[in-house]
Order: structure tokens, then C-alpha cells, then sequence
């Protein structure tokens, strides 16, 4: 269990094949990875039919781990890359984490992307 930071949880929901992107674009903004999940959609956006038969649109839901001060590059650099500031694109929102634990090695890594994203800015 970790008390050096704060956590958040970032989730992302994404059309199925674009939870990699997702993953990527997080890294890319200073993430250590995330996991992927499958689902079905029930937006307003799925309601879609083929021959009068309704398609159940497959997603990805995408749960990413940060520390709360890199937050707002990770949903930048998610928002951009998989474009969900347009309609049905997806959706995103940010949970803070009690309680984290398993990640012992993460508190090295995290400090030395940090100090690489701020001399990158």
C-alpha cells in the first residue's frame, strides 16, 4: 500500500479496436500503462441496425493508474489522440483511488518521467 502520492484512476471508453491508442497516448503523456477491457455500448450513438437487426457495438474500456498531478497530460494527450471531443468517439472521466498497493517499483519510474515531461515543456 502507497501513501506517497495521490492516485487517480483515469477511465477511458473507446469503439473497439482503439484501446491501444488509448494506452499509447497515455505512455506518451507520462502513464506507466493501463489495462483493457471489453463491453457493450448503450449510448445514443449505438442505436444502429442492419436489416431491421440491432448491432451490439463492441468497446474497450481502458483503466489507467497515475499520480493526480499528471492527470491533465494524460486526458489531453488521451483526448487528442483518440478524438473524444467529437460525438461518439468515446467518453472519459477521472476517479480518485483511496488506496493503491502492488506497485512498489511505480514511485522509481514515475519521478523519472516526470522529470523528463517538465524539461520536454
Amino acid at each position: 500500500m502507497s501513501s506517497e502520492g495521490d492516485f487517480v484512476l483515469v477511465v477511458t471508453i473507446v469503439k473497439k479496436g482503439w484501446g491501444d491508442d488509448v494506452v499509447k497516448a497515455s505512455r506518451k503523456a507520462g502513464a506507466q500503462g493501463g489495462t483493457i477491457l471489453f463491453g457493450r455500448g448503450t449510448g445514443i450513438h449505438e442505436n444502429k441496425s442492419i436489416l431491421g437487426l440491432m448491432i451490439e457495438p463492441e468497446k474497450e474500456i481502458v483503466l489507467t493508474i497515475a499520480e493526480s498531478d499528471m492527470v491533465d497530460i494524460i486526458q489531453s494527450s488521451i483526448t487528442e489522440a483518440v478524438k473524444l471531443d467529437e460525438p461518439g468517439m468515446g467518453i472519459g472521466f477521472v476517479l480518485p483511488i483511496e488506496k493503491v498497493f502492488g506497485i512498489s517499483r511505480y514511485f522509481c519510474d514515475v519521478q523519472d518521467t516526470l522529470q523528463k515531461n517538465l524539461k520536454s515543456q
